[in-house]
């Protein structure tokens, strides 16, 4: 009878820090997009639009990780459901993110110092686009086999 209660509590609980996760990552997305404008803003305030954009995009794509994350915990909050996609997909887009972010670091480095373009670690950075990229495939054809079931409700 009291473990019974308590699982309804620990359930109960749970879906309350889902709900909370899913209003943080809200005003995540509405802090990023605030920050993209200010960057992209001050770029072109100083001159320098084109650096300025790339790293503006940089913040794009912190959107576009939060944005996965919202559809994965609305999924979450409707089905009890968790796609496994989902963590493939945000370790795709953090590595995409630092292919574009990267460069734009060197480049925009006044003088070089310490950002210096490193061939190896780019190269590791397209190695593991590809490795996920195949992970992504292997985990999108399997169809239903891709989600983790917590009991929700």
């Amino acid at each position: 009878m009291f473990e019974q209660k308590l699982i309804t509590h620990m359930k109960n609980f749970n879906q309350f820090i889902h709900v909370l996760l899913a209003f943080a990552l809200g005003i995540a997305c509405v802090m990023v997009i605030w920050d993209f404008g200010a960057r992209a803003l001050d770029a072109w305030n100083a001159g320098n639009a084109t650096s300025g954009f790339f790293h503006a995009l940089g913040s794009l794509f912190i959107l576009w990780t939060l944005s996965t994350l919202i559809s994965a915990e609305m999924s979450y909050l409707l089905t009890g459901r968790t796609s496994v996609r989902v963590f493939v997909e945000v370790a795709m887009i953090s590595v995409i993110r630092e292919m574009i972010v990267q460069p734009v670091q060197v480049i925009s480095s006044p003088g070089g110092h310490d950002a210096s373009f490193s061939p190896l670690h780019y190269s590791l950075l397209l190695v593991a686009l590809l490795v996920i990229g195949i992970v992504y495939k292997l985990v999108s054809s399997s169809g239903q086999n891709d989600t983790v079931t917590t009991e929700n409700k």
